[in-house]
């Protein structure tokens, strides 16, 4: 099988993350925090470790501000439903994923908050970001961005939008779901309120865990109440962090692979994960370039993006090209609309979708020519 959705989550995991979690679930496997046994007491001390180790990898400060749960999404729910209250603006863009689109839609139901989508800039594919600064309104809570496109690969420029956010007193919560793990992110450089990060995908992580970086927990309320394991006479959540946010059993397993996984780009290095990437993805543009039934969106240069590249072929819609590509030749990818609808509509392709390509540090160039070598053909 030749894997190129890794945009979706990566495949393979470095051997460490299923050692980690394998190890854990056959020696302890026990709920952390509900228990005064040895094992449930390592299974706690594999959490806290984990917790640093996500809050030296984004820069923050104080671990206790990291909160554990299932990944972006819950994340991302868990600062907008948990920000915003009745009549709020909020300013996000056409680039954004459901995760952050359908929360919104609703709380313009529920709430009657107010929604401003950002144009994307057709040069550099980014967000206008003066569109950002004209959209301010005196009654506007939250700035919502997606640091990376996640059926473009466009790197969003973060600094400007934090700086601008941090002018007006506004909060700024990022979707790093894209680039979380191959793009250096410092919650404090950036100016970011709320980071929302995804376990599974370049952070080569187990599916089902993620992490919420919250700056100030008054900020907000709790998407969820429950077991802590902490304060149990009380009947209301502990307004301690993270308990405050974490509420029932904890993804220990899920944890500790994303812990192993952080380790292991730190072994590698973060900058040579992301070259190794941008390699292969410079090899795919080129070939596909040069086919005239190949139409490529977005920009050409590896420049401030991640390996991440939509197309189309005249021939075939996106999702008959990705079910062909699977089912005849074992390639792994994904066409249609990638839950990202605002942007297909800006480029046109709400009806026809695309097929992603999206590869990974451990994908090969001779993975990339054959997949080439296989489209050329199809007619």
């Amino acid at each position: 099988m030749i894997y190129f959705n890794n945009a979706a989550t990566s495949w393979p995991k470095p051997e460490s993350v299923y050692q980690a979690v394998d190890t854990f679930f056959r020696n302890s496997g026990m709920n952390p925090g509900r228990s005064g046994s040895g094992k449930s007491m390592d299974a706690a001390r594999k959490v806290f470790a984990g917790r640093e180790e996500v809050a030296d990898f984004f820069g923050v400060n104080d671990s206790a501000h990291i909160v554990f749960n299932s990944g972006a999404t819950e994340s991302l729910n868990t600062v907008i439903k948990g920000v915003l209250k009745r009549g709020d603006h909020v300013i996000t863009s056409k680039m954004e994923h459901n995760s952050v689109l359908r929360p919104l839609e609703r709380l313009k139901i529920e709430k009657a908050i107010e929604v401003d989508y950002i144009d994307i800039d057709p040069e550099s594919a980014e967000i206008d970001y003066q569109g950002i600064i004209n959209a301010v309104k005196d009654n506007t809570r939250l700035i919502v961005i997606s640091h990376a496109s996640n059926v473009l690969g466009t790197v969003n420029d973060l600094k400007k939008i934090g700086e601008i956010a941090a002018a007006e007193k506004i909060l700024f919560l990022v979707d790093a779901a894209q680039t979380a793990g191959v793009i250096p992110i410092d919650v404090e450089e950036l100016k970011i309120d709320f980071l929302a990060v995804p376990g599974h995908k370049s952070l080569f992580g187990p599916p089902g865990v993620g992490a919420l970086y919250v700056r100030d927990p008054k900020s907000m309320l709790p998407l969820k109440e429950g077991g802590t394991g902490t304060n149990s006479l009380s009947i209301t959540q502990p307004e301690i962090m993270p308990d405050y946010l974490e509420a029932g059993t904890l993804n220990t397993p899920g944890i500790i692979g994303l812990a192993a996984g952080i380790k292991f780009i730190k072994n590698e290095g973060l900058a040579r994960i992301h070259q190794r990437e941008m390699t292969l993805l410079e090899r795919l543009i080129a070939g596909l370039t040069d086919l005239p039934e190949i139409k490529l969106y977005g920009k050409k240069e590896t420049k401030n993006r991640t390996a991440v590249t939509a197309f189309n072929h005249q021939g075939l819609s996106s999702n008959q090209l990705a079910f062909k590509l699977q089912q005849e030749y074992d390639i792994q990818l994904r066409g249609g609309l990638h839950c990202a609808p605002l942007l297909h509509q800006s480029l046109g392709t709400d009806k026809t979708g695309m097929l992603r390509l999206s590869p990974g540090y451990f994908n090969t160039e001779a993975e990339v020519d054959k997949f080439l070598n296989i489209i050329e053909t199809i007619k």
